[in-house]
């Protein structure tokens, strides 16, 4: 590029200009010295080129000292045919350094970019020895900038500053369209301003998972115990290792001290918190706890059953992350999840090939103990989860008979001992390791416990898992009298979350068995501490307490399990029906007993009880109402699907006539749901997934999405809103932060953030709140919308669907070419938009006539606004 200066004699010197991205007067100073503005002024008020004011005698006077490139950052989209961007500098941080020259625009913290002016934020400057050099410092420059708060085409210029045709001065007209992956941003993660957006919108609209906040609440630090050494001793994962499953198993089965399993990290924070329990807290602690404790332990409970949906759900946290996480944290101790057989982590059934590729997903990432169960106790259900267990070379496959009823009933009990005991058989000739007996609702007292297991004791070689929750308060009894029948391990909680609905107290289950013949020893006063640090977390997690205030000899009645029971009364104060909880227990007992006949409860089929005991209670309907004229009603689809057979069968069937009723003119599976489901073919369905989820990396994600589409797709749209908001401690996560509060958040490993909350101010017409924070010390806002502000700003309605034509991108509607009636061909010309100095011309999708014009001319109207409707036409 060539740049002339002509003086009052008509005298043209010249400026020879190597390369750059836009022709301007200061590229030209940059090299030559030579301020070109200033001197075509001195030369139109009468000075020449030789006078000493400009000095420039002779062309070689002009010397050009290296290469100089600018660049114009601007609020634009590369990605999106550079459309302009707007909205509230958030976040402004501009770069410095030897060659560089910054030349402001419209950029500062705070500022508003408008549709009705020049996008430019700031024009970057940057001078080398050639143009590579000077292209790579244009690149650092650029890498220094942060702009938060709207679009900009920094990723463009990245890309191109870097590209070897630019840096080789080759570019040419049509460089940009042979080169279409300047258009492809990095992958920035923005994880501050995404973290100030989260705490803000809790700030202002508090969580939508805290129902009620709790003014007075008091919360205490939750102290860690220290460890004095890194070092950690080998246990039940390093001896899986060495013996292998089968001889693991037979280890066990020799064992004359009892195990345990410590549940605090699942299925204790499940049945008393509501699954709420977050990764931050979890981690916290693993790795001091697996130090202390691991090599004492059979397994520790970590993953599995509601924990999965739930972290998405509610948490919005990565449930495979957290397995990973947590495998890394505790590496001496066997990691067991819970497996719902052919249910997975849902509920409802998936195609085998679906059930076999998160087993071994989940083996990869860290479990070792997979605790298989059937709602129904239908082996048919847990074939397919056994067998592909069996083929993990670290993993055991601990198969569960859930237990309800008494077994000491002698006189017409279907769950008696010969019911169990074929079950037992069964589950051992499938090939388990370990048989679990999963007590969910606490219904196994002591004198049914020793009865039972020294009958399966004679009954099967495998070792013997007893799982139970406390909601009667005696089941600490029940280990006793089990661990002297030979039971082999145990499922225990640490104290503060122990009890009622969850599992029998850890440390005083070992404070018990002191002296015991087949005591474990362990260091009573160190599971003190940690049930300290527990007792401080529990705190936090108030609004999810279970509101089961003390056990209750109630469980033998209606049987509802422990992790059921805790949801129970939030799930009826939702519905209304809180002042009816009595009847809902009494609905419950009667669908068990009166209308099914007597079931096996665990997730999911004590959902369908549950569901249908809601049902009754909410319609005032009674068993004899349900009986005498159910075809008229419209049951719960849980119940629905049960009767169907999509949850499996049960070895004697269901009530024909009930079942008649439920289905209307529906048939009933009489084999396995899952042999009714196609497989997923799991290539076609990942491209599927990457089109639709660009940032998911990860095939584990698939799964998550596969088993929970709906859920994944609210945890997706939470990360790219928000970030990874695990990272924030769990009162921030929650409750926000309070005035002048200041956290540390530790966003990757030697990546800390300091987040400090200085005020909010009042909303404005749009609802909108300014929340101010500091951010490493520097002021950061971000823009809330107050869900409970009354808003002035009338808002336009958004196009949908083909015949609704919409504005493309915010700006002004500066002319509107067609009127009602008109008829127009496909590329006729609609509507003006106006926007940052731009003009766009909006045209026909198709051959249409105009319904409607909805839209004055001069409107300012946002992307998608709904401009005018047509209606198809059909031309001759």
């Amino acid at each position: 590029t060539v740049e002339f200066l002509v003086d009052a004699e008509e005298n043209i010197y010249f400026i020879e200009v190597n390369t750059r991205i836009q022709v301007e007067h200061t590229i030209t100073e940059v090299i030559t010295g030579i301020d070109i503005v200033r001197t075509q002024l001195l030369i139109a008020s009468g000075y020449t080129l030789n006078d000493d004011r400009i000095g420039l005698a002779k062309q070689e006077d002009i010397t050009i000292n290296g290469v100089a490139i600018q660049c114009r950052i601007t609020t634009e989209n590369p990605a999106d045919d550079f459309k302009p961007d707007y909205g509230r500098i958030a976040a402004y941080r501009s770069a410095s350094g030897f060659g560089i020259r910054l030349d402001a625009g419209n950029a500062y913290l705070g500022s508003v970019i408008s549709p009705f002016f020049d996008s430019l934020l700031v024009k970057v400057t940057a001078r080398g020895r050639d143009l590579k050099d000077a292209s790579a410092r244009l690149h650092r420059a650029l890498r220094e900038f942060r702009i938060r708060g709207v679009q900009t085409n920094i990723a463009f210029l990245l890309n191109l500053l870097k590209e070897p045709e630019f840096q080789a001065g080759k570019a040419t007209v049509q460089y940009i369209g042979r080169h279409p992956e300047l258009m492809n941003p990095p992958a920035w993660k923005d994880r501050g301003t995404k973290l100030l957006k989260y705490i803000g919108e809790v700030i202002v609209n508090k969580h939508p998972d805290v129902k009620k906040v709790d003014e007075s609440a008091i919360f205490h630090t939750a102290h860690v115990p220290p460890i004095t050494d890194e070092k950690w001793q080998s246990g039940t994962r390093q001896k899986l290792q060495e013996l292998g499953p089968d001889g693991f198993s037979a280890w066990l089965s020799q064992e004359k001290k009892i195990h345990f399993t410590d549940t605090t990290f699942r299925d204790a924070h499940q049945s008393l918190l509501a699954t709420r329990v977050r990764n931050y807290d979890l981690l916290k602690v693993a790795n001091n706890f697996a130090i202390h404790h691991g090599h004492e332990l059979f397994s520790m409970e970590v993953w599995g059953g509601a924990t999965f949906d739930v972290a998405m759900r509610f948490l919005k946290e990565c449930p495979w992350k957290r397995l990973e996480l947590l495998r890394a944290a505790i590496p001496n101790t066997l990691l067991q999840m819970l497996l719902r057989g052919s249910n997975a982590v849902g509920y409802k059934a998936y195609p085998d090939n679906l059930i076999e590729k998160f087993i071994e997903q989940a083996a990869e990432t860290g479990v070792n103990v997979f605790r298989i169960f059937d709602s129904l106790n239908w082996m048919e259900a847990m074939r397919t989860s056994i067998r592909t267990v069996r083929k993990m070379p670290e993993s055991l496959a601990e198969v569960c008979l859930c237990y309800t009823g008494d077994v000491l009933q002698k006189e017409n009990n279907k769950f008696g001992i010969q019911y169990y005991l074929d079950l037992a058989k069964a589950i051992e000739d499938e090939g388990a390791h370990i048989l679990a007996i999963k007590d969910m609702a606490g219904l196994l007292k002591p004198m049914a416990a020793e009865y039972l297991i020294g009958e399966l004791k004679n009954a099967v070689d495998i070792p013997i898992h007893l799982h139970t929750h406390d909601t009667s308060s005696i089941q600490s009894a029940t280990y006793l009298k089990a661990i002297e029948s030979g039971v082999d391990v145990v499922d225990v909680a640490l104290g503060a979350l122990s009890g009622l609905t969850s599992q029998p107290n850890f440390n005083s289950v070992v404070a018990m068995l002191q002296g015991q013949e087949r005591e474990n020893k362990i260091d009573l006063n160190s599971l003190n501490k940690y049930s300290n640090y527990w007792e401080a977390v529990r705190g936090y997690y108030y609004p999810f307490e279970t509101e089961l205030k003390a056990g209750t000899a109630e469980v033998y009645q209606h049987e509802i399990p422990g992790g059921q029971y805790s949801n129970l009364r939030p799930q009826a104060r939702s519905l209304g029906l809180e002042d009816q909880f009595e009847t809902i227990k009494d609905n419950y007992e009667a669908v068990n007993r009166d209308i099914l006949g007597g079931m096996v409860k665990v997730t999911p089929s004590s959902k369908v009880v549950g569901d249908m005991a809601m049902f009754m209670t909410a319609n005032k309907l009674t068993v004899e109402d349900i009986l005498s004229d159910g075809s008229s009603l419209a049951f719960p689809d849980s119940m629905i699907s049960l009767m169907k057979g999509e949850l499996g069968q049960r070895s004697e069937g269901w009530p024909k006539a009930f079942q008649e009723m439920v289905l209307k003119n529906q048939k009933a599976f009489t084999d396995k749901p899952n042999a009714h489901l196609a497989p997923i073919d799991f290539d076609r369905e990942w491209t599927l997934f990457q089109e639709k989820y660009p940032e998911a990396k990860d095939r584990r994600d698939l799964s998550s999405y596969l088993l929970y589409s709906k859920v994944y797709d609210d945890f997706y749209q939470h990360q790219m809103d928000f970030g990874d908001t695990s990272h924030l401690p769990t009162l921030a996560f929650f409750y926000g932060l309070e005035q002048n509060q200041e956290i540390t958040v530790t966003i990757s490993k030697g990546k800390n953030i300091l987040i400090e909350y200085l005020n909010t101010n009042e909303a404005n017409a749009a609802g909108e709140r300014l929340v101010i924070f500091r951010l490493n010390g520097s002021i950061r806002s971000v823009v809330v919308k107050d869900k409970t502000a009354i808003t002035t700003v009338q808002k336009n309605a958004k196009a949908s669907g083909d015949l609704e034509v919409g504005s493309p991108l915010q700006g002004s509607l500066s002319k509107i070419l067609v009127k009602p009636g008109d008829e127009v061909r496909k590329d006729d010309p609609l509507f003006i938009i106006e926007a940052m100095k731009m003009e766009s011309t909006i045209t026909a999708p198709f051959d249409a006539k105009v319904e409607s014009v909805i839209l004055s001319e001069k409107n300012l109207v946002q992307q998608d606004d709904l401009v005018l409707v047509l209606e198809k036409k059909v031309y001759n």
